[in-house]
């Protein structure tokens, strides 16, 4: 199935310097986001308790604090969750509070208040939450690195650098978002950077992958430059990325507008990521690849080489299979 079919080539490489230096710009803002706003860690990585209360009508949360405001859960933090009837308490706890019965202390401090349930609660302990956030740091630094050695294998060193590069943008700037919007950052925004990282590399494969296949069945490789190859290579893939971006992003908007709360943090990470995914596979992975020095010619020298040792070794082989010596 083709969304399209081009007829030549789109210049995509004439656009490269405008758009580059708006992903730059980006990037730079994403980086001061992180650095200097930083995240509102949810408990998984911040520790303490998380009780989830619903009321069988709209909640005053300022009623609620004047409520809670002579009781052991003071500073408290309160907020709406999903409707005007649910809201959530944040509560910070040492590790001596895991063994209480928190939602025992919360009814009582909440009686008068109206009806309510306690619905959830979710308690992670301080030294916990901080083996998670390390564990998460890790656990990214990993991926990256074995998508590195993958693809400098599979393809060659400019290869994988220039993939990297790409994901790194992705990464940083979906997290970026996540600190403006004051997204909460728990394990499932952790699992939506890890998801973007497989999502965008294989984005960048099947292009990688298109431009060293135009290389090898170009006749006078001398003839065209980095950028056509990119060019005709990107075309030729177009239809097939947009398709695939399409159907994911409305999946992961379905889950955004209707998933509700608990997953939130994970789709609005995956919105922005999926975008800047596709994006990054066409306009800062490939431009790498001639900013990197990577030679046409060179690289058809090197692939009719290997084609002549292939086929010189399977004559070997069939004069050998034959008795011929």
């Amino acid at each position: 199935m083709e969304f399209f079919r081009a007829k030549k080539a789109f210049n995509l490489m004439g656009w490269v310097k405008p758009i580059f230096t708006f992903s730059l710009l980006v990037t730079i803002i994403s980086f001061y986001l992180i650095f200097n706003k930083g995240f509102i860690y949810g408990i998984d990585f911040a520790g303490g308790t998380v009780v989830q209360v619903k009321y069988d009508k709209p909640v005053q949360i300022d009623v609620l604090r004047e409520k809670l405001k002579n009781t052991q859960f003071a500073s408290a933090g309160i907020q709406e969750f999903g409707s005007p009837e649910e809201i959530i308490l944040r509560l910070q706890n040492t590790t001596a509070d895991v063994t209480k019965d928190t939602a025992q202390q919360v009814t009582a401090a909440l009686q008068g208040t109206g009806n309510f349930e306690i619905r959830r609660v979710d308690m992670v302990g301080p030294k916990v939450g901080k083996e998670l956030q390390t564990q998460g740091i890790l656990a990214l630094s990993l991926s990256v690195l074995g998508i590195l050695i993958y693809v400098a294998f599979r393809f060659e060193w400019r290869y994988g650098i220039a993939a990297i590069i790409a994901l790194v943008h992705d990464v940083v700037i979906t997290a970026g978002m996540v600190s403006l919007f004051n997204v909460e950052f728990d394990l499932t925004v952790l699992a939506a950077l890890l998801t973007i990282l497989g999502f965008s590399i294989n984005d960048t494969i099947v292009i990688f992958d298109r431009i060293r296949e135009t290389i090898r069945e170009s006749k006078d490789a001398a003839r065209y430059s980095m950028a056509d190859i990119i060019n005709e290579s990107v075309t030729n893939t177009l239809s097939r990325t947009i398709l695939t971006v399409a159907t994911v992003f409305f999946v992961i908007l379905t889950l955004f507008l209707f998933g509700g709360e608990i997953i939130h943090g994970f789709s609005f990470a995956m919105l922005i990521g999926v975008i800047f995914g596709a994006y990054s596979s066409i306009f800062v992975a490939s431009p790498f690849l001639i900013w990197l020095g990577y030679d046409v010619a060179k690289a058809k020298a090197g692939y009719a080489e290997k084609a002549r040792n292939r086929a010189e070794k399977e004559r070997l082989r069939a004069q050998f299979e034959q008795g011929i010596v």
